[in-house]
């Protein structure tokens, strides 16, 4: 009888406690654009609910990925009736992102890149957007991404994409310059399982076309090929990142499987597979260590049409624009970031980086990523020019230098180069 009134007695504290410890009141301070009630519906906290410090934490984690949010904290403060009001505050980006490039391409061509996105839309963070590249040939990209269109766990993307450019191309030792186009369109789905978990998903219907312009030929390569394929895609992303502004510590890592079939005897279908892992550390008040591995497979035809390259923009700073490819890679880039400037809207970086990458040669073996030949080591320094008021408003400049021979370049780019 005791114990059952003891056990009685401690329910009730616990649950007039918990009474106590409700939240009265969540007010959403410095929000200009982004719409408070977009932002509540986002927040495991709630008015009404009890007063949770670990859950108030991943709360304000949330909002900082987002695009529209710089920076945010969270104040309690007592209220009546023993209960509390809870203040998130917000420091809000500016989301309209130009885009504006220039760079010579591979036959010394002035190519220019104009664009404008905007990641704030209706003020529920919906990416749109779009592009204009001239690189001797017309191309243009429109976007649009909203990841809580229908609840706070799922949403759809959509793009349209014509893309140009000269590419080289790789067989039989020697190469072929070819006028690439690849007309796309893409309806993906968003869902976000838990608060380190997403899954995006859907189909991609497009058309490739090759058309010979100069260089070796081959009997076995044709000149022109037009090829409608089908990719269904799947990413899988973990993420346990904390965001300082644009200090980043913490870990990620995402999961691409890609399907792609089609109607030619020419092209198999065929899978790709690659993971991208990333580790950041916060080095002192002004340090930032970052790391990405990637690890790639694909089908491994013998074709020149291999899925995996080796480009400056991608995955080697100062290697050059797609000077190979392959049917699978390993490739560990990492840098030390060093803040030298920082006032209220403008922060210069410094960086020292290492990019390393091996590839497998369409129809090799698995033993090519060990051959010297296959394997390529960069290094290098760069400067960053941040603008800490602008989303993802970091225009970087890279100089690389090969390890191994006299290869180097300077790779220019908008945001971190991962």
């Amino acid at each position: 009888m005791l114990r059952q009134f003891l056990f009685l007695f401690i329910l009730f504290c616990a649950n007039l406690q918990a009474q106590h410890n409700v939240i009265h009141d969540l007010k959403i301070k410095g929000a200009t654009k982004t719409k408070p009630s977009f932002i509540k519906s986002l927040l495991k906290t709630k008015a009404g609910k009890p007063l949770d410090s670990i859950t108030l934490k991943e709360d304000i984690v949330t909002l900082k990925r987002l695009p529209s949010v710089a920076h945010a904290y969270y104040q309690v403060f007592p209220s009546e009736d023993e209960s509390y009001n809870v203040f998130i505050h917000i420091q809000e980006n500016f989301t309209i992102l130009p885009e504006l490039g220039f760079w010579t391409t591979t036959n010394n061509r002035f190519a220019y890149k104009v664009g404008v996105y905007e990641y704030n839309f209706l003020g529920r963070n919906i990416a749109l957007g779009g592009f204009y590249q001239n690189n001797g040939y017309d191309t243009y990209a429109i976007n649009v991404r909203a990841p809580n269109l229908f609840s706070k766990h799922f949403g759809l993307a959509l793009s349209h994409q014509n893309w140009k450019s000269e590419e080289p191309l790789f067989f039989d030792n020697q190469s072929a310059n070819y006028l690439y186009n690849n007309i796309s369109t893409e309806l993906l789905g968003l869902y976000q399982i838990d608060f380190n978990n997403r899954l995006t998903f859907g189909i991609n219907y497009f058309t490739e076309k090759y058309q010979y312009l100069r260089g070796a030929t081959s009997p076995t390569v044709p000149r022109n090929l037009t090829v409608d394929k089908l990719l269904y895609k799947l990413l899988y992303s973990y993420e346990d990142l904390d965001y300082y502004f644009h200090y980043i510590e913490g870990f990620k890592s995402i999961l691409y499987l890609q399907y792609v079939t089609s109607q030619n005897d020419f092209q198999e279908q065929f899978v790709i597979a690659w993971n991208d892992f990333f580790y950041y550390r916060r080095i002192g008040a002004k340090g930032n260590w970052a790391n990405r591995l990637r690890i790639g497979f694909a089908s491994n035809n013998d074709s020149p049409f291999a899925p995996f390259a080796l480009d400056n923009n991608i995955n080697l700073r100062g290697v050059g624009i797609i000077v190979d490819r392959g049917t699978a890679s390993i490739v560990y880039n990492t840098e030390y970031r060093h803040t030298f400037y920082d006032k209220k809207w403008l922060t210069i970086q410094g960086n020292a980086f290492i990019d390393a990458g091996t590839w497998r040669q369409p129809g090799g073996e698995i033993n090519d990523f060990w051959k010297n030949e296959n394997i390529r080591l960069f290094s290098g320094v760069g400067l960053r020019f941040i603008n800490k008021k602008i989303y993802n408003a970091v225009l970087r400049v890279d100089y690389g230098v090969s390890l191994k021979d006299n290869t180097r370049g300077i790779v220019f780019g908008i945001g971190q180069y991962f």
